[in-house]
């Protein structure tokens, strides 16, 4: 039989003995706090994957300025809109959410809890999956922005609304 015809074979490949073992005895994975000060001023994997088999989902290492910017204003003009709703609900405004209607009537605290805490897993699930797209068409990149400029009209909205409950000369 040629070359070119015969079948794969797995080859056999001598198994290193115990004196030619090149790895050191201390486990790199053991070392956390070094890894994440490490890894976060030498990000290793910023586009491609690291192996072929993660094609279909990887993680990156390093996510652009621009996203951090996005993120802390989304969360900024998050607890601004907390604090605004708190202010409009005191002065006799509707909560139109139900869910947070009936937490912001019981318990502020657990409101604003839960309201930090849903924006925050949002934003940075969001940021991780930054450079796919939403159902095959949007990347989540942009939709981070739309959130953002979302959320200045939302402020702007309720600014405009307690205008009208108060009088702000600084308005």
């Amino acid at each position: 039989m040629k070359r070119s015809q015969e079948p794969n074979r797995a080859r056999w490949i001598p198994t290193p003995s115990l004196e030619s073992e090149r790895r050191s005895q201390l486990d790199r994975r053991h070392r956390i706090l070094w890894s994440v000060l490490y890894g976060s001023f030498n990000p290793r994997r910023r586009n491609l994957p690291r192996r072929l088999d993660e094609s279909r989902f990887h993680s990156l290492d390093w996510h652009g300025a621009h996203l951090l910017a996005v993120s802390i204003g989304i969360l900024i003009l998050s607890v601004a809109d907390a604090l605004l709703t708190v202010t409009l609900l005191s002065r006799g405004a509707v909560e139109v959410n139900p869910i947070m209607a009936l937490l912001v009537h019981s318990n502020v605290g657990a409101f604003a809890a839960l309201k930090m805490a849903m924006t925050g897993f949002s934003v940075v699930l969001m940021v991780c999956l930054a450079h796919y797209r939403f159902m095959r068409v949007v990347r989540v990149e942009l939709v981070l922005y739309v959130i953002l400029v979302a959320y200045v009209i939302l402020i702007g909205y309720e600014i405009r609304m307690l205008q009208k409950v108060l009088v702000l000369p600084f308005l």
